[in-house]
């Protein structure tokens, strides 16, 4: 029965995004049907369980789901609001790959009725909500679809982007600010009037392009940015000098704000969205693709110096702190860290152990290759070379003292001591 105040939601994709995003709107009252077509995902989620990591999304869905307010299934069926949250990678040559996006469309379309709302969350090339549109008004005909029709439309179509950190991410899907792009406006304020619902931080409707970009935009800054901190790190290593204390240094100055270098850049964002842009204008874009390959190249960089001092060591026993993206998480999408353990390993076999606080088995990839998985107290007794790959809280909390003895490179700052 639906509810007289709340609206019926459809949640397509269960991933990273989509399963935090369906646990929060039913939170807030409404019936969520939760689609993804992993079966096991689906019976998972249906058991009030949760198939990613993240801070307190285990004790929300255990919740919403007791409470029969979330409930899952392998296809789409009618409600008042359609929420896609599919991935959208890219494949060769870097260009964008919206199929599952469309795969979504084309499984919400049958069940489409007057009066509803379609809001793409997925991160997306600029112009995907209007192939989004396009092709809504090629399957049904019969429906009025904005920017199509010159009646009022029957359904309303827009885009608004997750905007969130993972280990935040229930947090900043309620309180981060939201910009909702609509086909047209009427679009944008029945998408405003949805967002209100759940969302406590600003909702600022643009035009559907616009918020398009701004998500890219948000991220290409972000990638621009760390690529100057990794360039940074290769000018001081050819120079032999310390990076860290560089940054430290330049950052007092009051309009001087450095990022952190590392490894490289990962995640399902950073190092995904820029290409988006440049696929979009790649005439104009030449800082954000070479800011791709100074942040792609670093990864060589780090494999190349961990090579060097494993040779100069040849009996050397490895530990490699990290696989995740970033710290703190066990998210491996496009990590830098996981990268450069695989090439080690690849290369030393099992002369190599890593130390990932944040898994109980390696991906299959590693182990094929020999390397362990260690816990950290056994990289101090057992190993003599460290390599900091993740600045896990846990990697910073190793003292100088348990270091001293250890052939170190450290391409997170976290032992600039």
């Amino acid at each position: 029965m639906r509810s007289e105040t709340k609206p019926e939601v459809c949640v397509l994709g269960l991933g990273y995004i989509g399963l935090p995003t369906a646990a929060i709107i039913a939170r807030s009252g409404c019936n969520v049907l939760g689609v993804d077509v992993n079966e096991e995902v689906v019976n998972t989620t249906a058991a009030g369980q949760i198939h990613i990591e993240e801070v307190d999304l285990d004790g929300l869905v255990q919740g919403v789901v007791s409470r029969g307010k979330l409930k899952t299934a392998t296809q789409a069926a009618a409600a008042d609001v359609f929420v896609i949250a599919v991935p959208t990678p890219f494949g060769a040559d870097k260009v964008p790959d919206i199929s599952y996006v469309l795969d979504a469309t084309r499984a919400i379309a049958p069940v489409l009725q007057p009066g509803n709302i379609i809001i793409l969350e997925s991160t997306s090339p600029i112009g995907t909500t209007e192939k989004l549109r396009d092709l809504i008004a090629e399957l049904r005909p019969d429906l009025k679809v904005p920017g199509i029709t010159d009646a009022i439309p029957d359904i309303a179509i827009a885009y608004c982007p997750e905007r969130v950190l993972p280990g935040r991410i229930l947090i900043e899907l309620t309180n981060n600010d939201r910009s909702i792009g609509g086909i047209t406006p009427r679009c944008a304020r029945k998408a405003l009037g949805f967002y209100k619902l759940f969302v406590r931080g600003d909702c600022i409707t643009t035009d559907a392009r616009s918020a398009e970009m701004t998500k890219l935009v948000e991220n290409a800054y972000r990638d621009v940015n760390i690529a100057f901190a990794n360039e940074l790190s290769l000018v001081a290593d050819s120079l032999d000098m310390n990076v860290w204390e560089v940054i430290r240094l330049a950052n007092r100055h009051p309009r001087v704000n450095i990022l952190q270098p590392g490894p490289g850049v990962g995640g399902h964002c950073i190092a995904v969205d820029p290409w988006f842009i440049v696929h979009s204008a790649p005439e104009q874009t030449p800082l954000i693709r070479n800011a791709r390959t100074v942040n792609d190249g670093k990864v060589d960089h780090v494999i190349a110096r961990a090579s060097a001092l494993i040779d100069a060591n040849p009996d050397a026993h490895v530990a490699c702190f990290g696989l995740a993206f970033k710290a703190n998480i066990d998210d491996f999408r496009e990590s830098p860290a996981l990268k450069v353990a695989l090439a080690l390993a690849a290369k030393y076999g099992s002369r190599i152990s890593i130390v990932e606080p944040y898994v109980d088995a390696l991906p299959d990839a590693l182990i094929s290759t020999g390397a362990t998985l260690i816990d950290i107290d056994t990289a101090i007794d057992t190993c003599d070379i460290f390599i900091s790959l993740v600045d896990h809280d846990l990697f910073k909390a190793i003292p100088h003292d348990e270091r001293k003895d250890k052939e170190v490179y450290d391409t997170r700052g976290i032992w600039n001591d």
